[in-house]
């Protein structure tokens, strides 16, 4: 069998390069009563205000930017709760790639509605009795296409990891680093970044505690896989880990830690109350998690990933308004 050859953090820098010019430099954000709250100095790296509103631009673009001229001919094919399928279509768009998306049946109406907008040829499944990853198997072979995943894929993790880099470029070093984990895109390619900027940093992956797999996959040392999750977070219902995501969290993580849903809702309050911020549930849980822990974050600087801001409307306003 041969040895998989994992990215480092060149492929990171690489994909900056890449997609300079077609993903956006995301703000980072300060709070002073984050600040006093935490009695620490918390950075905040919006990518809600990536393009299509999350990170996962940044990945599906370098994917994208990879393809051979017969790959772009033929299309691309994706499946996604939401984020990713959106990253796919517009990067698919601006390319004149023809995208095909597999997206459950209970994903965000604004997710949906957004793939299909930019151009996206959606195809629903049910998340909770079909195989995503086996659909898009058959359409990758039926019709040519090629198939990126969501997270489990080099280019991708790589282009996600452009996020770090630039936080870290922008704060200088960090103590803390908290990071949402879905299947690992995201952590993974942040880790490999901050190892490299920040080479002392205490990296955190972040994810619901109904979806807890990747944390149950860090202390045993080997993959788990789990039933699809039910939780608020959309992002993370992931099942495991892929096999490039896993090993490098192995590698470079320092620990998995989990937030309830009701937590998730107090952080997205939160933000929207304090810092004008509309972020996804997702989207909340690495300040979720730096929230709960606060005490033993005196005095560092601190980064945390606000991945997304791709909230259905009449959910969010369901969240605010919930006790």
């Amino acid at each position: 069998m041969t040895e998989l050859k994992l990215p480092d953090y060149s492929d990171v820098a690489a994909a900056a390069e890449r997609i300079a010019g077609y993903a956006n430099k995301t703000p980072v954000m300060t709070s002073r009563t984050v600040d006093d709250e935490f009695g620490a100095n918390v950075f905040f790296k919006c990518e809600n205000f990536q393009r299509m509103g999350a990170f996962k631009f940044r990945g599906a673009m370098n994917a994208l930017r990879q393809f051979t001229p017969e790959q772009r001919a033929s299309g691309v094919v994706a499946f996604s709760s939401g984020n990713h399928a959106q990253a796919i279509a517009l990067s698919a768009k601006l390319l004149g790639i023809p995208a095909t998306i597999v997206m459950p049946h209970d994903a965000p109406a604004a997710k949906v509605a957004a793939t299909k907008g930019y151009g996206g040829n959606v195809v629903i499944y049910d998340r909770y009795t079909e195989d995503r990853e086996q659909i898009g198997r058959d359409l990758a072979a039926k019709h040519g296409l090629t198939l990126i995943p969501p997270y489990d894929h080099p280019h991708v993790l790589a282009g996600q990891g452009t996020a770090v880099k630039e936080l870290i470029e922008e704060t200088g070093p960090l103590d803390v680093l908290f990071v949402c984990l879905g299947g690992g895109g995201l952590l993974s390619g942040s880790a490999l970044a901050a190892r490299h900027l920040s080479p002392e940093c205490v990296i955190y992956g972040v994810e619901p505690e109904e979806g807890n797999d990747g944390q149950q996959s860090f202390r045993t040392g080997q993959i788990v896989h789990i039933d699809t999750p039910k939780t608020i977070a959309d992002g993370a219902q992931t099942q495991h880990l892929g096999q490039y995501t896993f090993p490098l969290i192995q590698q470079n993580v320092n620990d998995i830690l989990t937030v309830s849903d009701s937590e998730l809702i107090a952080a997205m309050k939160f933000m929207a109350e304090r810092m004008k911020i509309v972020a996804e549930p997702t989207g909340c849980l690495g300040f979720a998690a730096a929230r709960a822990r606060k005490e033993e974050l005196k005095g560092k600087k601190i980064g945390i990933i606000i991945s997304g801001g791709n909230v259905d409307i009449s959910c969010y306003s369901t969240f605010l308004a919930s006790k």
